[in-house]
This record gives C-alpha cells, structure tokens and sequence, in this order.
C-alpha cells in the first residue's frame, strides 16, 4: 500500500486505479472541458472513477462516476471521499479544481495529485487584480491583501481560508496550466519539486455550428464579467474602426450591459461542440483580460481552429500566444491597432499542446514518487 499512497503502480502492473475527485460535472467553462478530456483519455488505459460535487446536466461522464456532495463546498467535510478510497485502493488520487480545504487536508494524507486551476491558492482576492484595477505583483501577505478588500470581517474569513488551502497544497503534488502560475505557488511558499507545469489540451472541438450564427465576425468567448474584459472588447472594437460585428459568446452579470451595445450581438452562453463554427467564422479573437489569466484555453482554441488573437499579456496568456496581436496589459489602443491588423491573418496552432505528450506527462507525475 505504500507505493499506491505516493502514486506508483505496483510492480509489474501497467494500469492504474485513479480516483478523480472534481468540484464538479459540466461542460461550460475552460477548467471543466480540460477534466472531461483528461478523463476520457486516462479511461482507455486505467481504472477510473470520478467523484464530482455538483453536475448542471450539460456533461455526460467519460467514465465511472458518482457524486460526492460538499467537494465543491468551501469548507464541508470530505463526507465520504475516504470511503471510496478505502473501497477502490486507488494508484493515485487527484483533486482537480477542489478548494474545499477539508478534503485538501484529507488529500495531503493520502499524498494525492491536485490540478490547480486559479488563483484560490494564493489570492484571496479578484485574481491578482486589485481593488485600484491594476495587476497584483505582491506575493500572499496579510497586510498587503487588505488594501483589495472593503470588508474587514470577510477579508479575514477569505485570508484564512486562502492560507488554509495553500498549506494543505503544500502536502500534495501541485499540477498547474502554465509556468506563471508555477512561479506564484512558488512565491506562496511551495517548493518547486512539488510543482509540474501541464499545460490544457484542445478538446472536444469537433463539430460545426448553426449556419446563421457562423457569419464573419469579431469574437469574444467567455463569461461576461468584469475581470474578463468584455467591456474593454467594445471600447477596442470601436476604435478599431474594424466593421465586422463584435459577437460575445457567454453570459453573465455584464450581459444587459454588453445587448444595449450598438453592432454587438449577445450569444449567451453557446455548446462547446458548437464553438468550432464561431473560431472559424471569426476574423480575430479578442482577450482584453483584466485579471492574471491562469492560462487561457480560449486563445489556445481559436488558434487551433485558424482564428488569431488579439489579447493582452496578463498571466499565462505568453505562454502559447505567437506574439503578434499581443500588447502591453491594460493597452485598449493596442488591442484596437493590433485588431486592425489581425483582419485576414489565419493563425497556426502552436506547438508544444499535444494531447499525447501532455498526458504522458500527467501519467509520468502519477507514477512519481512524493516526498513525505
């Protein structure tokens, strides 16, 4: 049982026995369609069970599955994830994109595997974006964090909530999506032999799109609220002087805001299967991310499917943009010339996502040893 408690296979077995332990199942935002690939992947070679805290009926599970109430709960127990470990004797146990600070504790016992997918871990917060609207260059500090917050009483609630979880990350093996989130981990504290950076894969991305919603357009894809940007796409659009209409897909408390927009055409939210028509109608991508993007899989994705991208450098955004159409944070007459620019230029898909490799990789973590 020792090897199986620091993820190695016992001798001579290739397959393992995963638990995935998931805050929750859908298939509306970046973090979920990177579990469902990731899962339909490892199901073709191991065991796998998926213990999930909430569903919204928008995904089918790639493979075994139940559900676990409170593993997408701030601060429930872990109810019953040890029961279903003691009765599966997984290989590895990996949380992915749970913050419940109970079951990460619990996680740290068993030396699980834990994707981190934002800032929860280090930024109580707006996602180091601060309450002045500038980028966040300070590590985790009490007294820093303060000035972000209006509310003593829930900024010390939230703080140490933050806190707990990031000393309970510290127990486990972290995975992140991209090198900047690596190095504000390691800022926060964890040693860096503890952290593997594994970037998303595209997928799910296979079918077409209604024909009227697929006309040349400038896209925006994403939620529409404030650390997204949405706001600052128009503002860029209009001063672009670029004709083709600007299009939101997604939803969100900026959405009556964003219908009222003259040349603006609000999808709501859109089917990722139905995505791949909207990448390839686009003429250019806009990303104006106001908050630290962990990583930003919709950049990724419209690269893949031909469509450039006009975005600003915050976060793990540099890390797979090609560069041209990527201007100084916070930059709206950037975004506007870089738009103008990117009119008619098809992009590549860049090198270096591969889903073979990236789940290999995944896979070689599983199989590593952790120190205690």
């Amino acid at each position: 049982m020792a090897d199986r408690r620091r993820g190695r296979a016992p001798q001579g077995r290739t397959s393992l026995r995963i638990l995935v332990l998931a805050d929750r199942l859908s298939a509306r935002g970046g973090a979920d369609w990177h579990l469902l690939g990731v899962l339909e992947d490892l199901a073709r070679r191991h065991e796998v069970l998926l213990a999930f805290g909430s569903e919204d009926g928008t995904a089918a599970p790639p493979c075994r599955a139940v559900r676990l109430p409170g593993l997408d709960s701030r601060v429930a127990s872990p109810v019953e994830a040890g029961r279903l470990a003691r009765e599966l004797r997984p290989d590895v146990v990996h949380l992915h994109n749970v913050v419940n600070p109970e079951v990460l504790e619990w996680a740290a016992g068993v030396a699980a595997v834990a994707t981190v997918q934002d800032h929860r871990f280090f930024c109580p917060g707006r996602g180091k974006w601060t309450l002045a609207g500038e980028p966040c260059r300070s590590a985790l500090e009490r007294q820093r964090c303060a000035a972000c917050f209006t509310d003593a009483g829930y900024f010390a609630q939230t703080y140490d909530l933050t806190r707990r979880r990031l000393e309970a990350l510290k127990r486990l093996r972290a995975i992140v999506l991209s090198r900047y989130m690596a190095a504000q981990l390691e800022e926060a504290g964890l040693d860096s032999d503890r952290i593997a950076v594994i970037p998303p894969f595209v997928h799910g991305l296979h079918a077409g799109v209604a024909a009227e919603e697929a006309c040349p357009c400038v896209l925006f894809a994403g939620r529409l609220v404030s650390h997204k940007g949405p706001l600052d796409a128009v503002r860029a659009w209009r001063m672009s002087g670029v004709e083709l209409p600007l299009v939101f897909a997604g939803t969100g408390p900026l959405r009556a805001i964003l219908e009222r927009e003259p040349g603006c055409r609000v999808l709501g939210w859109v089917p990722h299967e139905r995505m791949p028509g909207l990448y390839r109608a686009a003429r250019a991508v806009l990303m104006p991310s106001r908050w630290q993007e962990p990583f930003g899989i919709v950049g990724l994705e419209a690269l893949t499917l031909g469509a450039p991208v006009v975005a600003w450098e915050s976060g793990g955004v540099g890390e797979w943009h090609p560069g041209e159409g990527l201007v100084a944070w916070g930059d709206v007459e950037g975004l506007a010339r870089e738009l103008r620019n990117a009119i008619g230029r098809r992009a590549r898909a860049p090198a270096g996502f591969e889903r073979g490799e990236l789940m290999a990789r995944l896979e070689a973590v599983y199989r590593e040893p952790v120190a205690a």
